[in-house]
């Protein structure tokens, strides 16, 4: 490889080091059994936060109904 190409190769290598520095990386950050478990445990307790809310309303909408008859 004579002098020219060493640079032609060496600019090449710089400029996808630039390239590469600027992208996000592709590989996710590990998540340990414990943060996973901690993630589920919060979303478990939105979803029963959730139905119960819905729950309530339901309860609430059937009070207000009237059942007496009309007369």
């Amino acid at each position: 490889m004579n002098k020219k190409q060493k640079m032609i190769k060496m600019t090449a290598k710089r400029a996808k080091a630039r390239l590469n520095k600027h992208t996000p990386p592709t590989i996710k950050k590990y998540v340990s059994k414990a943060e996973r478990a901690e993630n589920l445990a919060k979303l478990e307790a939105e979803e029963l936060a959730a139905q119960s809310t819905t729950e309530a309303e339901v309860s609430i909408d059937a009070n207000d109904v009237d059942t007496t008859p009309a007369g």
